[in-house]
């Protein structure tokens, strides 16, 4: 028994990206990888098997460096890496309906975690739960609706409308209007990008890391210090350089390497982190929750997403 939505994967070409020698092999397909579950028979090939060991073998070097760091906030970051990597993936290789599964529970946990830091009433916050199930289906059912999201953004406003609420009333629908976009419309592009979502979600998470060892690393130079925005001090020009470049080297061990690409990665994942930024400033707190250990809130983990998601749509 093959399992289908697996070998898509692996089978779906790399059109505008790079893919020779090594990386070829890597991602070659079923003769380059290949993994049969015992018992139940499914074979696993191609891409999907290279990224599911790629991830682990990641996880593995990181437990190395963690151990000998002796810190515990590093203990607590892998662990929740390590329940991340199989509860993201594993949808995702299963299928476009789970993706759309493992989208709508990230978006209505994030839309929860936002109605709590910016106080959102309790009826902006059911429309926007509405949403963080409705974009993911449609994403998955019919894409075509999500081109529907400009006109729920003026649908958002009806709740202070209705209300007569002529004191928050703008706030409300301009927060609730942007939420909308933000959070379940950008997430429900993991339905849209099913077959390279894993790729891309693991790049991202790879930039992160990339931009900061690059503002850890070149710290000393004047320019890399710059703070990119006050709403962040710790968000440098040094950090963001880090993060293209990890972009880059990533994409391209990935065998997917394009223009597009490295700024939806690169630049997507760091302008994600500052939009966060400014809602937790806002807000007047370090962290959007306490859901993920060593992380905070699921907000915090999945903020440059909500950035790269889209971006790669259009320009990857």
């Amino acid at each position: 028994m093959r399992m289908e939505p697996l070998h898509a994967l692996a089978a779906w070409p790399v059109e505008a990206g790079v893919r020779t020698g090594v990386v070829d092999w890597l991602l070659g397909g079923d003769r380059a990888w290949s993994l049969t579950l015992p018992g139940v028979g499914w074979t696993l090939t191609g891409r999907a098997v290279f990224l599911a060991v790629a991830a682990v073998a990641v996880l593995l070097v990181a437990g190395v460096g963690v151990a000998a760091s002796g810190k515990s906030e590093l203990r607590r970051r892998w662990t929740t890496w390590a329940i991340i990597i199989p509860v993201v993936g594993i949808p995702i290789w299963a299928g476009r309906g789970t993706t759309a599964l493992l989208a709508a529970v990230l978006s209505v946990q994030a839309v929860r975690e936002l109605a709590r830091l910016t106080r959102l009433p309790r009826a902006e916050t059911a429309l926007l739960g509405v949403l963080a199930v409705a974009y993911p289906l449609a994403a998955w059912l019919r894409p075509g609706l999500l081109g529907l999201a400009p006109l729920m953004v003026l649908v958002c406003a009806l709740p202070a409308v209705l209300a007569g609420d002529t004191v928050h009333g703008l706030r409300r629908a301009s927060l609730t209007g942007f939420a909308s976009v933000w959070i379940p419309w950008s997430l429900a592009h993991l339905v849209i990008l099913w077959q390279d979502a894993f790729l891309i979600a693991f790049a991202a998470a790879a930039a992160d890391v990339a931009a900061w060892t690059g503002g850890t690393s070149l710290r000393r130079f004047a320019w890399a210090r710059r703070p990119l925005s006050p709403l962040s001090p710790n968000k440098t020009v040094g950090g963001m350089v880090g993060a293209l470049v990890g972009a880059v080297v990533i994409l391209t061990l990935l065998g997917q390497i394009t223009a597009g690409l490295v700024i939806a990665v690169g630049l997507g994942g760091v302008l994600g982190d500052l939009i966060e930024s400014m809602v937790k400033r806002t807000a007047g707190v370090k962290d959007a929750g306490a859901w993920l250990p060593g992380f905070g809130g699921l907000l915090d983990r999945v903020d440059s997403l909500l950035l790269v998601l889209p971006l790669a749509a259009v320009l990857g």
